[in-house]
């Protein structure tokens, strides 16, 4: 299967590259200038080059606090763009896989959230992923809108290694505790999604196999507790390491406001596609061990 994933070198479409090889598919990952989802026609010639059989969307624009100082450019890749590549993938007949995120929510449910709750985002991040998300299974029916949090791998920036650099630069670390989400790595989502394409290539409009459908790790985290599992092994691995102190959202502000509590519930994507949460706790090593070194290595390296 020939697989155009957009976006290269992002934290997804990276672990895509490695991971969708493996069953045998052609993948082809662009950005622009080579495909620029803000640009109709850029889109247009990717798509003919490339000739996939899926179309898999993980380019976004995911600054979130310069969101709020750039809208049009968040909405014009998050939204519009996502709009035109479903439709394009659509004029071709290609099912689409558009990836969202739990910034979609308010995070005032005080329960994990379901597909059918209603999205009320508190920023622009969030408002342009969930514009993204209507434009997306508005022009292409056969469309599987895939929302996610807290994503980490060994590439680009994300907490994990944020929260290595900070260990080697401060005594102490403030982290907020009153904000719950999942931690989700990167590869396990593309294993996800490795298993998600075939079953999105050969469904036929209508199918369940389309809608909406939330994954991340689990179990459920405060970024404290995230951070506290992540300087447990760091230490595993020879780092010395800072004190951690809880904070709340008040004590660290910020110009986006961040959902408090935007658990996701994933029970709809095992139900549909037997695909379970990975448990981010088995999977963290595997990240700690890319980024510094196994546990007891009197050698770990520092690459965070």
């Amino acid at each position: 299967m020939r697989v155009l994933v957009a976006g290269r070198t992002g934290q997804l479409a990276t672990e895509l590259l490695h991971r969708l090889p493996r069953d045998g598919h052609a993948v082809t990952a662009l950005e622009a200038p080579e495909l620029d989802v803000t640009d109709r026609e850029s889109i247009l010639r990717a798509m003919e080059a490339a000739r996939p059989d899926v179309v898999v969307n993980a380019a976004a624009y995911t600054a979130v606090d310069r969101a709020e100082s750039q809208p049009d450019l968040a909405f014009a890749v998050n939204a519009i763009g996502a709009g035109m590549l479903a439709a394009a993938s659509a004029a071709r007949g290609l099912p689409f896989l558009q990836l969202s995120t739990d910034y979609v929510f308010a995070g005032q449910g005080g329960a994990p959230y379901d597909e059918d709750a209603e999205p009320a985002p508190l920023g622009v991040y969030g408002a342009s992923k969930f514009a993204g998300e209507r434009a997306a299974l508005v022009t292409n029916p056969r469309t599987l809108v895939l929302r996610t949090a807290w994503l980490c791998s060994p590439h680009g920036g994300n907490f994990v290694k944020t929260m290595l650099r900070l260990a080697g630069e401060r005594d102490e670390i403030a982290v907020v505790a009153d904000q719950q989400g999942a931690p989700t790595l990167a590869d396990d989502l593309a294993d996800a999604i490795a298993r998600l394409l075939p079953r999105l290539a050969a469904a036929p409009e209508g199918d369940p196999a389309f809608g909406v459908f939330h994954l991340t790790g689990a179990p459920h985290a405060t970024w404290h507790g995230f951070a506290a599992a992540i300087l447990e092994g760091a230490a595993a691995r020879g780092r010395t390491v800072p004190r951690l102190r809880a904070i709340t959202t008040a004590e660290y502000p910020t110009p986006a406001p961040r959902p408090p509590d935007a658990r996701l519930n994933c029970d709809r994507i095992l139900r549909v596609h037997g695909i379970a949460a990975a448990d981010w706790r088995h999977s963290l090593p595997r990240l700690l061990d890319a980024l510094i070194g196994p546990a007891g290595n009197p050698n770990a390296k520092d690459t965070a």
